[in-house]
């Protein structure tokens, strides 16, 4: 099994839920970055979502629009984002994910772009905005190199969509599904009973596709984050780290705050 999956196995075994959390790197610059990223690691994340800074983050909402736009204007990219990984690779055998949009991909090239997320100790790739029918050349390079797909399921999705996903699970690797608690974009507060009801539609997309199922969007909280992960696998944070470390002003505080959130919701999950 690649670390993804042992991190899945293990908080099943504990009978706990896994925390994924995410930033956007480069955002407030790339050593920043790594040291944040190893912080949620320590207190208890496990797995990481590197956001790759993007010019036209069309799922995301503002807090990571913004932080986009500052590690963009400080010259960041998929090469920063890459190094960062590597970074953290050198000293941390945690899970990391991709998170992105497929246009640096596109432009790098497939086979050229994975050999790259390779070799910088990456994990499995969340393209957000390829989707699942159109993803096969991305997913046979990936496959290529032992790295996984994260697919989305959204409220919206249908059944015979999810059954597909079940489909490419059994033949390339999808460590995991994430799960869109609501329509839109990131960074909105759910409501408790929305998230409830996303924890169940993710335990159910867990039985359809044989893959753990974790919840994301609108989670800010240890209460939200014990909610959604009730019926599901675990957990998606990433807006409200990103406006933890836009708010706060210098390197010091912006530690003591993310590791103040990772602490409450790994404690809630």
């Amino acid at each position: 099994m690649g670390r993804i999956e042992i991190a899945f196995s293990r908080r099943a075994a504990e009978k706990k839920k896994a925390l994924v959390t995410y930033l956007c790197v480069g955002d407030p610059d790339d050593d920043a970055s790594i040291e944040l990223a190893l912080a949620c690691a320590e207190e208890g994340a496990d797995i990481l979502e590197l956001g790759c800074p993007f010019s036209d983050p069309s799922a995301d909402g503002a807090a990571i629009a913004r932080a986009s736009q500052r590690a963009l204007t400080r010259g960041g990219g998929l090469d920063e984002t890459l190094r960062v990984a590597r970074a953290i690779r050198e000293r941390s055998d945690v899970p990391i994910v991709l998170f992105g949009y497929y246009n640096p991909l596109f432009v790098r090239g497939e086979e050229e772009a994975t050999r790259l997320i390779a070799n910088a100790g990456i994990d499995a790739l969340l393209v957000v905005d390829l989707p699942i029918d159109e993803s096969l050349p991305l997913r046979q390079a990936v496959a290529s190199r032992d790295l996984g797909v994260v697919p989305l399921v959204a409220p919206t999705t249908r059944p015979e969509r999810v059954a597909r996903i079940g489909e490419i699970a059994a033949t390339y690797p999808v460590p995991f599904v994430y799960y869109v608690s609501m329509t839109g974009v990131t960074g909105g507060a759910g409501a408790n009973d929305v998230l409830a009801n996303a924890g169940a539609e993710a335990g159910r997309v867990r039985e359809a596709t044989k893959r753990p199922t974790v919840v994301g969007f609108g989670i800010d909280s240890g209460e939200r984050a014990r909610i959604a992960a009730k019926d599901a696998d675990g957990v998606v944070v990433g807006s409200e780290i990103v406006r933890r470390i836009e708010r706060e002003t210098t390197q010091e505080k912006r530690l003591a705050s993310v590791r103040e959130l990772v602490r409450e919701l790994r404690s809630a999950i």
